[in-house]
């Protein structure tokens, strides 16, 4: 059993089918096994606004929205959940795990689209109060194996192809040398298991926690 030392803000990125849900969903499991109370949210939603939002953005029938609308749209459903969800259980002492934040703009909308990424910089600061999670887990797989993994219809977003993908990819691997403190690569074609030990390893590294005596 551990003590976290304070409440952290851990956020899991990469392009679609990547694995990171799954990495989400493990690690949640194992800090409230080992005492330490941690909520799961994903984005686009999380809130009922929110999943609101997820609709419009992900439906194919939307697929004449503009880049800008995108962005804004992602970021008006972060800042409910921020307000709603995020920002309560850190105020409360409590571990908030994100399957995507503010990064997933900044590689999707910055990448992807080529919006501006100084522009979208102020954008996720103004959607999020200024709340910036204290690591991010980049899981990194080629986009032909992200495709290869994927089960059920593609999204909107989802449909856009390899080509999008590796764009959004590309912009991860430079978030990752502008943010080097905060965001850790992680090889998503290793098995489950290695990928969560590698997490659990990085998480002990950093001292987020204590076993307790």
């Amino acid at each position: 059993m551990y003590i976290s030392t304070k409440a952290m803000f851990i956020t899991f990125e990469g392009i679609d089918g990547c694995g990171k849900s799954s990495q989400t969903k493990r690690l949640l499991e194992r800090l409230n096994d080992e005492g330490i109370k941690t909520i799961l949210v994903r984005e686009p939603g999380g809130t009922p606004i929110s999943e609101e939002v997820r609709d419009i953005l992900l439906d194919k029938r939307s697929k004449g929205m503009s880049n800008r609308t995108e962005a804004l749209l992602m970021t008006a459903s972060r800042a409910q959940l921020t307000h709603e969800l995020v920002q309560p259980n850190l105020e409360k002492g409590n571990w908030v795990i994100a399957d995507r934040y503010a990064d997933s703009t900044l590689a999707y909308q910055g990448g992807g689209r080529k919006i501006d990424l100084d522009w979208l910089i102020q954008l996720n600061h103004f959607a999020t109060f200024g709340i910036q999670p204290n690591l991010t887990f980049v899981v990194d797989v080629m986009p032909e194996e992200a495709f290869r993994r994927k089960t059920g219809e593609n999204d909107r977003i989802e449909s856009e192809g390899i080509l999008f993908q590796n764009e959004v990819r590309k912009k991860y691997a430079d978030l990752i040398k502008l943010f080097p403190d905060r965001i850790v690569l992680v090889d998503g074609h290793k098995s489950e298991e290695e990928i969560h030990n590698t997490i659990w390893e990085e998480l002990l590294r950093r001292k987020y926690f204590n076993e307790k005596k």
